[in-house]
């Protein structure tokens, strides 16, 4: 997994309330909880995962 997807779902957690903290500290935005930054790291975690599963890359 990229170090970039790494960091964004470290920073981009649910809060209390269930809005992204990291939307709210970065962009003062409340975005409900999962936002479209926490989508695209997980969907490269994802596709990391299923490339090192087939033998290639990703």
């Amino acid at each position: 997994m990229s170090n970039e997807a790494e960091r964004t779902l470290v920073a981009h957690l649910p809060g209390t309330d269930g809005l992204c903290t990291g939307c709210r500290a970065w962009w003062s935005r409340l975005t409900p909880y999962p936002c479209w930054q926490v989508n695209w790291a997980t969907s490269r975690q994802a596709r990391s995962l299923t490339a090192a599963l087939l033998g290639g890359r990703a």
